[in-house]
């Protein structure tokens, strides 16, 4: 066995070892202290396997290679304890926020307080759920407020508003949860976990590289390479939530990752940011743009049937909207590029490094194959399911079955998602709140009280029709849902336009275009809006922001440059 001695010092070695450790501001005095002997790194090959075994190859490598008598031992120890003592303790790293911000929540329970406060208005009190409306809206009304200020991440903002909507007996739980089985908010989390097989599988990359060989010298080429090949399939596919989350938003966060810009290592505004809010605001424009672009096209088609007695067949909604549609297509990408333009705006020699990473990345992988076969299938169901019965939440989870049974999407990635299913759920819970608001006659009383007042104004039916128009645009704020706005305001504002004098056919045209245009004013107004603002590349302030300017800017092109071309038409 060792002797008492060289057992001492053992011990004393590794005492020091751990001292040395633990004491981490005094390390590098301590190593001086022992001449480096004790502080050695851990050794790796054979060294290492003694690890391995349960030996204590640091002190055996330092009681090797010199033995010091105890007296020094002890004699470095002092100096070691000394030293630690007068070192400056490290401070601990700050904790992590916990819980809500306090100013924006107590900022957004005033907001719903301040309505819920408010006397129901006389005309809505008379109504059977006249009361419960409003007090709907304080709820509404402050969920707004919490999603924009954001006490708490968006998802918990919106289902607190659903907590207190059930414990102020204003909702059922079934009531609260009704738009789960809505197909939109299903639809936007499943294009979420595509997007995550574009991007793993390289395909994404692959096809961004393509794009930015073809159009990458510029960021504003790219823009628009990207914004008219939205616009190509529009026609086609009537789903926007499919167009924008499904096939553009994979591409758009691939190109933006080749660029180098990603959401949350600062470099969002090198490229990504421009390019999320421009091809946002422009799918938008392109729905507007064809009867078949977006889902809730036909149901505008429809009760202006009813109301006028006129159709609107796909080609007159398209030659109405060609005209002011390519232009808003050329111009609000340009109003971006302006007010938020990209940190990166000419790269030359983008479209080279482009071809020497695709050479790099070489053929085609399976899982590349296998997910972009799947989406070629998924998207010809998007466009040809209708007519077999399949839906697009249906052609999705096709899809996405594809993808998991080939295992090029693990479901354990889709549960580790958390911007799929936070968008899922404040959106649903969006959409709930805001369809009880009409169907407890809120959105009526509305319309109503907007047609008295701007009927009793005595105006001409030009100023009176671009009244009706803001007042329904811009409305669109309490609306999660371009369908459920159609549907609880457009047959009203039409018949009033109609009645104070305005060409019927055109007015129906207008009310149906901007009711796919104001869905740009909100992250949460239209289908393509919480797929591309859950990328995180954008504020939400700046989302806001930026939407009500693009409005502005939209508004006025279609009023103005939209005027003329009707009158061409002869529709004025």
């Amino acid at each position: 066995g060792a002797s008492p001695a060289r057992s001492s010092r053992a011990m004393s070695a590794l005492r020091a070892s751990m001292s040395s450790r633990a004491a981490a501001p005094a390390a590098a005095a301590s190593r001086k202290a022992r001449g480096g002997a004790l502080s050695a790194p851990a050794p790796r090959g054979a060294a290492a396997s003694s690890f391995a075994r349960g030996g204590a190859p640091v002190a055996h490598l330092a009681l090797s290679a010199a033995r010091p008598s105890a007296a020094g031992l002890a004699q470095r120890r002092k100096g070691v304890v000394a030293m630690a003592a007068a070192s400056p303790a490290v401070p601990a790293p700050a904790a992590a926020p916990r819980g809500a911000k306090m100013k924006p929540l107590l900022i957004s329970l005033a907001a719903g307080l301040a309505v819920w406060m408010c006397p129901v208005p006389a005309g809505l009190a008379a109504a059977a759920t006249g009361v419960k409306a409003w007090k709907l809206l304080a709820v509404f009304v402050g969920t707004i407020v919490g999603i924009i200020t954001q006490p708490l991440p968006l998802g918990a903002v919106a289902l607190m508003g659903l907590g207190v909507a059930m414990a102020t007996k204003v909702l059922t739980f079934a009531q609260a949860f009704s738009a789960m089985a809505s197909p939109i908010p299903w639809l936007i989390a499943i294009a979420f976990f595509f997007a995550k097989g574009f991007i793993k599988t390289g395909l994404g990359n692959r096809v961004g590289y393509m794009f930015v060989r073809a159009f990458g010298k510029t960021t504003l080429g790219l823009a628009y390479s990207l914004v008219f090949a939205e616009a190509l399939l529009s026609p086609a596919i009537p789903s926007l939530a499919a167009r924008a989350g499904g096939i553009m938003l994979p591409l758009v966060q691939s190109l933006s990752t080749a660029c180098g810009s990603k959401p949350d290592d600062g470099t969002a505004r090198k490229v990504g940011s421009y390019l999320m809010v421009t091809c946002f605001q422009t799918s938008c424009i392109s729905s507007a743009m064809f009867l078949t672009a977006m889902a809730a096209n036909p149901l505008s088609a429809n009760l202006a049937e009813a109301a006028i007695g006129q159709t609107i067949t796909w080609t007159g909604w398209a030659t109405a909207a060609i005209v002011p549609g390519l232009a808003s297509l050329i111009l609000i990408p340009l109003l971006l590029y302006i007010i938020y333009p990209p940190e990166v705006k000419d790269s030359p020699n983008a479209p080279a490094e482009a071809q020497a990473e695709l050479e790099k990345m070489g053929p085609m992988t399976g899982d590349e194959k296998v997910m972009a076969i799947t989406l070629v299938l998924t998207v010809g169901l998007w466009i040809f399911g209708p007519s077999i019965g399949i839906g697009s939440v249906c052609a999705a989870i096709i899809g996405l079955s594809i993808l998991l049974v080939s295992g090029v999407v693990q479901w354990k990635e889709c549960l580790a998602s958390g911007v799929a299913w936070d968008t899922l759920t404040w959106f649903a819970a969006l959409i709930a709140m805001a369809s009880y608001l009409n169907t407890f006659g809120l959105i009526s009383w509305f319309s109503g009280l907007v047609t008295q007042v701007v009927g009793g104004m005595g105006l001409a039916w030009q100023p009176a029709l671009a009244i009706l128009v803001l007042i329904y645009f811009y409305s669109h704020y309490a609306f999660a849902s371009g369908a459920a706005h159609i549907g609880a305001m457009y047959t009203a504002f039409l018949s009033v336009a109609v009645a104070l004098g305005s060409p019927p056919l055109v007015s129906a045209l207008i009310l149906a275009f901007v009711s796919n245009l104001m869905g740009g004013t909100t992250h949460y107004g239209i289908g393509s809006a919480p797929p591309f603002f859950g990328t995180g590349y954008v504020p939400l302030a700046k989302w806001w922001q930026l939407g009500f300017i693009c409005s502005v800017a939209n508004l006025a092109i279609w009023g103005g440059l939209g005027s003329v071309w009707w009158s061409v038409l002869g529709l004025l």
